[in-house]
């Protein structure tokens, strides 16, 4: 290495300029090659360095996320999941409704994708630059029961709950709450209100929910009121993805199984007044 490329990897290092530091070198090459002017080749350099930024940042989110594992729209079999709302689904892949600060919410049986979406969408935010955060229901109850106990609820719910601008609450409805769980769901949904949005994957019809919040028709309601405000609500019907193949050659029978959940009337979904887009 010569001394000027000891001295620029030296500055690089102070500057925290790493990506300078690696192509600096095939970057001046290029710019003679090409006689690019001293402003084209500073351009050039500092593109590289915004890129190796924005990539390093993307990487840093994706693992933030905690998501289960790594899905795509375009991974999502819709020639089986004939129930999906494609253009609805692909419309959200948009990411609009983050930056409008509303909710979705996937409703059907189990298998039909709703965590499969739910996470391609997660996973196009973190590459879009957007703090998100992934957590099935139950874990967020146990994080938030165990953050109440040790006193730190309030840092919990600041950095957890209010920090991403993306939260998806995945599997509500599978097991129940308690009264405590319930109202600390319920401050969840309260406080991310018109703030940020929360995508919900749930196996149960509205009308269901309070079997699942502690029975508490009135702490149910508040909540949907909020959750449903500006939301976009995806119906998604079929059978399990997952039971295909064993159904194919006669292994398996789930009666039932294409069952979606039933929406509410429009007036449980969606208060007075209130505007909800549903598919």
């Amino acid at each position: 290495m010569s001394l000027l490329q000891d001295r620029i990897t030296q500055c690089c290092q102070r500057l925290k300029l790493a990506r300078i530091a690696t192509d600096w070198p095939a970057l001046a090459d290029e710019a003679v090659k090409h006689q690019a002017s001293l402003g084209e080749f500073l351009e050039r350099i500092l593109s590289a360095e915004c890129e190796g930024r924005d990539q390093r940042s993307r990487e840093v989110l994706l693992k933030l996320a905690t998501l289960p594992s790594i899905k795509t729209l375009e991974g999502y079999d819709f020639a089986f999941a004939s129930g999906a709302p494609r253009k609805k689904i692909v419309e959200l892949g948009g990411l609009a409704f983050i930056e409008r600060a509303e909710n979705v919410v996937f409703l059907g049986p189990s298998g039909v994708g709703k965590t499969h979406i739910a996470s391609a969408l997660a996973l196009k935010a973190t590459q879009a630059g957007i703090k998100t955060r992934f957590i099935t229901a139950a874990d967020l109850m146990l994080q938030l029961a165990l953050a109440k106990t040790q006193g730190r609820l309030t840092r919990f719910m600041n950095l957890a709950v209010l920090g991403p601008r993306l939260l998806v609450i995945d599997e509500l409805g599978y097991l129940p709450f308690g009264r405590e769980e319930a109202n600390l769901f319920f401050h969840v949904i309260a406080k991310r209100y018109e703030r940020a949005s929360t995508i919900v994957t749930s196996n149960l019809p509205f009308a269901q929910w309070a079997t699942t919040l502690a029975e508490d028709a009135t702490l149910t309601a508040a909540l949907l009121d909020r959750l449903l405000h500006h939301v976009h609500i995806v119906q998604i019907s079929g059978e399990s993805y997952r039971l295909k193949d064993r159904k194919k050659v006669g292994h398996l029978t789930v009666p039932g199984a294409s069952q979606a959940a039933v929406l509410p009337p429009p007036s449980a979904s969606a208060p007075r007044g209130r505007t909800a887009h549903k598919d």
